[in-house]
């Protein structure tokens, strides 16, 4: 007999949200190597929840505890466009948030009766009685073998499960960079940044509690190079950096197609990243998420005769936003086009001089 009916691997927004919402009638296990400890891991993400994310929260009544949010709260990116040095401001409505803390609040959300095993899954293997044999490593360098008749992969761009059922499966990836430095400009700003010479992702900035962190996507041959070029650049136009606090990278994935999105196969699911939902234009992923180990939740609680079915039927609608972000990103990735919409001022609003960030230069509105 198995030690568990479900092993959740991955305790980001998709592992902690289905644990906590998975049946207590299931014996389950969160496998994550998150701690309070500063040396954590932690992680890359600019730390802002979208309103798709806030809807995802505000469908299970659920309210944000106030210490996870950070000042300030900004209402407006700076779209800059490096190439053309052309700039515009658009209203948004995302929470500044510590992401950390965000992570860590889900867990505390998961109930008492699923147990946590404190690591990273190492291997996995396939038994003769059809369960799955985990081999977990703990931050402590200690390993545990535990068993389960089902996974759940919700372990982000470098899943082991995915990599386990999908071995010849390639999704496009790319290497986020992120840097801490003290906050150094006379106001506090969000920005969205492109620049085709360092690039085909985008970039972005936020200032957060007297910090500011500047992070992007990059490709990964060469991405430290290209991210320090960037920084270059924008120093250039007008940011100010300083010393880096500190230095965080993770892997990052960047759908090129629906048909990217993997559900899983024989007791074995994907939910989050780990399936490759996430935004293709924004790097957005905390709403697909919750929404797809919500999804995964239901279906299982359910108890439906054919529970792959079930979920990969149910999550055609998450398949169909990606399409959609994937209609949006020539505007915004092809310079030429992305010029065209930035000139036409279309959804920017205007922002006065005595409130602007005091960072850039030669700037065209």
């Amino acid at each position: 007999m198995a030690d568990f009916d479900i092993a959740v691997i991955g305790g980001g927004p998709a592992g902690a949200t289905l644990a906590r919402l998975l049946d207590g009638r299931f014996r389950t296990a969160l496998i994550d190597g998150k701690t309070a400890s500063e040396s954590s891991f932690k992680k890359v993400c600019g730390g802002l929840l979208s309103p798709d994310a806030q809807k995802a929260f505000a469908e299970f009544d659920l309210t944000l505890p106030k210490d996870i949010l950070v000042d300030p709260q900004i209402f407006s990116v700076r779209t800059i466009d490096l190439q053309s040095r052309r700039e515009r401001h658009y209203q948004r409505f995302y929470m500044n948030l510590d992401r950390h803390k965000f992570d860590l609040w889900l867990e505390s959300l998961v109930p008492e009766k699923t147990e946590r095993v404190c690591g990273r899954c190492r291997k996995i293997s396939r038994s003769a009685d059809g369960s799955y044999r985990l081999v977990c490593r703990g931050n402590d360098g200690s390993e545990r073998i535990i068993s389960a008749r089902i996974i759940v992969g919700a372990d982000g761009a470098v899943s082991s499960v995915r990599r386990f059922l999908y071995p010849k499966k390639k999704i496009r990836r790319y290497t986020a960079i992120q840097q801490w430095f003290a906050e150094e400009h006379a106001n506090p700003f969000y920005s969205c940044i492109f620049d085709p010479e360092t690039s085909d992702c985008c970039s972005w900035s936020i200032s957060k509690d007297s910090l500011f962190i500047f992070g992007g996507a990059f490709a990964p041959k060469g991405c430290r190079e290209s991210f320090e070029r960037q920084k270059k650049r924008l120093a250039e136009y007008g940011f100010k950096f300083g010393e880096p606090l500190k230095t965080e990278a993770c892997a990052v994935l960047r759908p090129a197609s629906p048909f990217d999105v993997s559900t899983g196969r024989d007791n074995a699911f994907l939910i989050g990243e780990a399936a490759g939902l996430i935004s293709p234009s924004s790097l957005e992923g905390i709403s697909f998420a919750v929404n797809s180990a919500r999804i995964l939740a239901e279906v299982l609680n359910g108890g439906a005769a054919d529970p792959h079915k079930a979920y990969a039927a149910r999550i055609l609608s998450m398949r169909i936003k990606i399409a959609g972000k994937l209609l949006k990103c020539p505007f915004m990735y092809r310079p030429l086009l992305r010029k065209a919409v930035m000139a036409s001022g279309v959804g920017s609003i205007s922002v006065s001089k005595t409130s602007s960030s005091g960072c850039g230069t030669s700037v065209r509105k």
